[in-house]
């Protein structure tokens, strides 16, 4: 190595890092915790099929305060949130759309009734 080695390499050439404040973060933090206590508050309740998209939308509002915040995406290039968007839609398009697809690859049965099962000999 040389004394006088260029500091603009590849590797150097990054800037500082973006650093959260305590204060941000703890506030993220308590956000989390409260979204949480949400969450196990909404599953004693018996809502029915809302369950799950309540669940499903706490769920994603506390894995955007994550990426948002401590993945620091918030502060990242517009690129970078515009791929993670794209992302998001697909894997919803992808759910939904199995989703729709899953009546042709579910048995049709009669409610109550179960197929005899024959013992082996």
């Amino acid at each position: 190595m040389t004394a006088n080695a260029e500091p603009n390499t590849a590797a150097g050439s990054h800037g500082p890092g973006h650093i959260s404040s305590l204060r941000q973060l703890v506030a993220v933090f308590v956000a989390l915790l409260g979204l949480t206590v949400v969450t196990v508050a909404a599953a004693q309740v018996d809502l029915g099929d809302a369950n799950v998209w309540i669940a499903l939308g706490i769920a994603a509002l506390k894995g955007s305060l994550v990426v948002l915040f401590f993945m620091h995406l918030r502060y990242d290039s517009p690129f970078n949130a515009v791929v993670f968007v794209a992302a998001l839609v697909f894997v919803a398009l992808f759910i939904g759309i199995a989703l729709l697809d899953r009546e042709s690859y579910q048995p049709q049965l009669i409610e109550g009734y179960a197929p005899a099962i024959q013992q082996a000999r």
